[in-house]
């Protein structure tokens, strides 16, 4: 690679960090051409982007940024075969890591995941990842408590409107 090239690698690596709150550290090294192409392919149907990246150059992208974003502590990650997945979901990625592996292979291997200035390291983290529920879920979740009081509410009153006009439907009978 050129210095140029370099320069280009690094602000396109800066833009992705800047835009993603969600991002994988991962080692897909020892997959075949069609499992990467299987991989990429899942990533995708869920809108996740996978870039195979030099260290040195993510590491200087991550240095661009802001201190507070708390990326330093993903520097460690940076070794051996590189793969990082930017998504907009923050359980997508380990989703689709954990659904591939449960097929046929023992790759990619998480070696970090950056949540929300949250850094989980070490493969053993994909389960809680996995099971992280997304903000769509969350927000799922809230709705259904708010409206719980409300059914119940209507279902009162629903099924105490029927009794009151059964037992006036009865005294009318009655009278008449």
């Amino acid at each position: 690679m050129t210095r140029t090239e370099k320069v280009a690698a690094v602000e396109v690596l800066k833009e992705k960090f800047s835009n993603s709150d969600f991002s994988y550290v991962t080692d897909a090294s020892t997959l075949t051409v069609e499992q990467v192409n299987k991989l990429r392919s899942m990533l995708f149907e869920k809108g996740i982007e996978m870039r195979v990246v030099k260290n040195t150059l993510a590491r200087k992208a991550l240095e661009a940024r802001p201190d507070e974003n708390n990326y330093s502590e993903l520097f460690d990650s940076l070794k051996g075969p590189t793969a990082i997945m930017f998504s907009e979901v923050a359980n997508a990625p380990a989703r689709v890591i954990k659904e591939f592996r449960g097929k046929d292979a023992e790759r990619p291997l998480l070696k970090a995941a950056y949540i929300d200035t949250a850094i989980y390291q070490g493969d053993d983290q994909l389960k809680a990842l996995s099971d992280l529920k997304s903000k769509e879920e969350l927000l799922g979740d809230l709705l259904g408590l708010l409206q719980a009081p409300i059914h119940n509410v209507m279902g009162a009153l629903n099924s105490g409107g029927n009794t009151l006009s059964g037992l006036l439907k009865a005294l009318e009978e009655r009278e008449g």
